[in-house]
């Protein structure tokens, strides 16, 4: 396979995002199938049409289901929000093509099971946007948790924390009604920590959480555009249906423990997706705001030198450092979802599933799923998938 003809349905955040990782890719990965950028697809023709100039794209439609039809079409790439998922889904298994879809898979668990099985009964290779277990420095402690350089895991603690719409005349953007969403803070930002506490430490077992509403009306939305909108003219309010923020305990299959934490509403934090994992014999910490560091401390390190580390993963061995810049020149956001999208076209190449994939966003559904049933039950629930 020398080429993917790619149709992308969705151009703002994500679809600019999916868009410019198409367009580097022969740069700076040639030894993966090269994506061509086929059609792009949204609701509003004279939008969409600009996105196309603006990305790249040889093709601009309105409707999806056309995507999905068209025979010079290899790989559908869901970008639009998460209640056209499941539909777009089903319709491109049925086609059988490929199928990269941003997180959370689903606005259900149900829906989630209902989309890995048309997947797997089409047998076409599909992939969930996970992004950030794509950061060189992520990669780092997955290595050193993988290798027993930490030694036996004991705690994750893990929290994304944004600010953006902490003021209350900020408009109410489909991210913050249910009916599109499925959840707020928890799943567009807590998703991200669910899986990097599966891909760093394992599978989840159980969960207690809590969250809150603080705003519980804004002025409707007029124009949206990535995180940013403006409100209606008229002064019209509409209702929030989501969580503002949500915290939660958890307890790993393998005896560690977790803490969870996802808002909206903590002034000064831009984009604060953080970890700390302590084993027995070490420990790491992650924060996004400096994602080409990863800091380390070992417990076997002489005593007068004993502290966290400050690792600087530019440069080779770190993972994807040798297709990039010289030492010392960092990465940015961009390229976390580059590396994911060189992971799905490798594993096209390969014919292999790529990694994270539909079962890793059911089992991150099943996770936030048993979060809500927590607050609704007030109790420990279980995580089943």
């Amino acid at each position: 396979m020398q080429e993917v003809r790619v149709g992308i349905i969705g151009y703002k955040f994500m679809g600019k995002a999916h868009s410019h990782a198409y367009h580097d890719i022969p740069l700076f990965f040639p030894d993966v199938p090269k994506p061509v950028k086929q059609v792009i697809c949204g609701r509003d023709a004279s939008d969409v049409e600009k996105a196309r100039q603006q990305f790249g794209w040889a093709h601009a439609v309105t409707d999806w289901r056309e995507v999905v039809a068209r025979d010079d079409v290899d790989l559908i790439d869901i970008s639009a929000p998460s209640d056209v998922h499941h539909e777009i889904v089903l319709a491109a298994a049925r086609h059988k093509k490929h199928v990269f879809c941003e997180k959370p898979l689903a606005l259900t668990l149900q829906h989630a099971r209902e989309m890995l099985a048309a997947v797997q009964e089409a047998g076409v290779v599909h992939m969930i946007g996970f992004n950030y277990r794509f950061a060189p420095a992520v990669q780092l402690a997955k290595s050193l948790i993988a290798s027993g350089r930490l030694g036996t895991i004991y705690h994750f603690r893990g929290w994304f924390l944004q600010d953006w719409i902490v003021d209350p005349e900020f408009p109410l953007v489909w991210r913050l009604r249910k009916e599109v969403a499925g959840s707020g803070a928890l799943g567009d930002l807590g998703a991200h920590v669910i899986d990097m506490a599966r891909f760093l430490v394992g599978e989840i077992s159980e969960v207690v959480g809590l969250a809150e509403t603080f705003i519980k009306r804004r002025p409707l939305a007029a124009e949206m555009t990535g995180l940013s909108a403006s409100g209606e003219a008229s002064g019209e309010y509409g209702e929030v249906t989501v969580d503002d923020a949500t915290v939660f305990l958890a307890r790993f299959a393998n005896g560690a423990i977790g803490t969870f934490e996802a808002t909206r509403f903590a002034p000064g934090h831009r984009c604060t997706h953080a970890f700390e994992i302590n084993g027995s014999k070490g420990s790491v910490r992650f924060d996004f705001e400096r994602m080409n560091e990863l800091e380390v401390f070992f417990r076997d390190d002489d005593a007068d030198v004993q502290g966290f580390r400050r690792i600087l993963a530019t440069d080779p061995p770190h993972a994807f450092a040798d297709r990039w810049w010289p030492a010392g020149h960092g990465l940015g956001y961009e390229h976390t979802i580059v590396h994911e999208v060189v992971e799905l076209l490798a594993a096209l190449r390969d014919g292999r599933q790529p990694v994270p994939n539909f079962e890793d966003g059911l089992r991150c559904q099943a996770v936030l799923e048993a979060v809500e049933r927590s607050i609704a039950e007030r109790a420990w629930v279980k995580v089943e998938i």
